[in-house]
């Protein structure tokens, strides 16, 4: 019997790489729906090319574009998440949730009642809003994947065993294109240097992210929250290479440490094969890369925004949103040139540390609605600022 599967944000980068295992085992898998924002063209082109019945555009003006495309296909089209359960009246075996942002919070909870197993990718949808997608999750029985790369390898690693085991958890940071740069050299780097990233493909925002470890900071916080270990507990350690992806020790004197090349279709295929572990093919273990790992504590002076974690309350908190948020609005600004790398790391230092946004440390999220609207607040907040 074929998989059924459903991937939200089938045009971004993990949507693509899912559909491109998919296309090698075709006979195998059956896609339901397929969404995404404002690509509409790939979207359609994904749709006839695995003959998917329903596809969700939730960009209005691509709806109507889509609508008019496809006016002779058999497609089903819509332009919100309202209907997931008529699109998909069973639940189906596999759920990628691969929207980026903060905007794929709400449609990766809407969708964990229709489906046995989710895979996440979304970062935003973890940090902000995990004791409602974990509460979700135990509701429905719905088995939860976690397809970041260092967050897969806690998961493989921690497989079938006890939390209360652990004594430490590392998880490692390429440095992005600046790990060898000296200190004094941060004000002089542009935006075009700051989009290298030597060792992953990947969207400009998250390249960014990267480059001022803020992304690890974020991945500490899914971390803690995913496998319910204290930050104290999590430390984060540079890694050039991007080879090894996590490293546990355990309180009875061993250490695990789990190694793959930096490419996101292995934590993605053993996701959707988890329950199989099924073949794939990969390159020889690269040794010159294991007798250099040259693993390193952080340099905090470099990278500022590390030290965020030391302030973050033990608890899941509507903070993490308004970091989330503060962070997007000000890593734009850099990608549109309206500041430069240097000022992106103070300002998001100086404007989170603000008492209007400490506040939120000590409130816990119970909505959907109220993170939507605490994003918005922080939005008009940072836009009278004038930044």
């Amino acid at each position: 019997m074929k998989k059924k599967i459903a991937i939200l944000g089938s045009t971004s980068s993990i949507g693509k790489c899912l559909l491109n295992i998919i296309k090698k085992d075709k006979k195998n898998f059956k896609i339901e729906l397929l969404t995404a924002n404002t690509n509409y063209k790939d979207l359609i082109a994904q749709a006839l090319k695995f003959n998917v019945k329903n596809i969700i555009i939730t960009d209005l003006n691509c709806y109507k574009k889509t609508k008019i495309l496809c006016k002779n296909k058999k497609i089903n089209i819509f332009q919100n998440f309202e209907s997931l359960k008529r699109i998909l009246p069973k639940k189906v075996d596999y759920v990628m949730s691969a929207i980026s942002g903060i905007g794929g919070l709400l449609p990766t909870y809407k969708i964990i009642n229709r489906t046995k197993i989710i895979a996440i990718a979304n970062k935003e949808a973890i940090v902000c809003g995990w004791p409602l997608i974990k509460k979700e999750l135990k509701k429905n029985k719905t088995k939860f994947i976690p397809v970041d790369s260092e967050h897969f390898s806690i998961f493989s690693l921690l497989n079938d065993t006890n939390k209360n085991d652990v004594e430490k958890i590392f998880i490692t940071a390429s440095g992005g294109p600046f790990i060898n740069l000296p200190k004094n050299q941060f004000k002089k780097i542009k935006l075009i240097d700051a989009l290298k990233h030597p060792n992953w493909s990947m969207g400009k925002k998250i390249t960014i992210d990267s480059a001022t470890l803020m992304n690890k900071v974020f991945e500490v916080i899914e971390a803690k929250n995913i496998f319910d270990i204290g930050y104290d507990k999590i430390s984060i350690l540079t890694h050039p290479k991007s080879y090894v992806h996590t490293i546990i020790k355990f309180k009875n004197g061993l250490s695990k440490f789990l190694i793959h090349e930096p490419d996101m279709t292995i934590p993605i295929y053993n996701s959707i094969y988890f329950e199989k572990n099924k073949n794939i093919e990969s390159s020889p273990l690269d040794f010159n890369i294991l007798n250099n790992l040259n693993l390193q504590k952080v340099e905090k002076n470099k990278f500022p925004l590390v030290n965020i974690l030391d302030k973050l309350p033990k608890y899941s908190s509507l903070f993490e949103t308004v970091l989330i948020t503060i962070n997007d609005y000000l890593v734009y600004k850099f990608l549109d040139r309206k500041i430069d790398f240097h000022n992106l790391t103070k300002l998001i230092n100086k404007i989170s540390n603000l008492k209007e946004f400490q506040k939120y440390k000590k409130i816990k999220p119970k909505n959907i609605k109220q993170i939507y609207n605490l994003r918005d607040y922080v939005h008009l907040k940072l836009n009278a600022l004038g930044i």
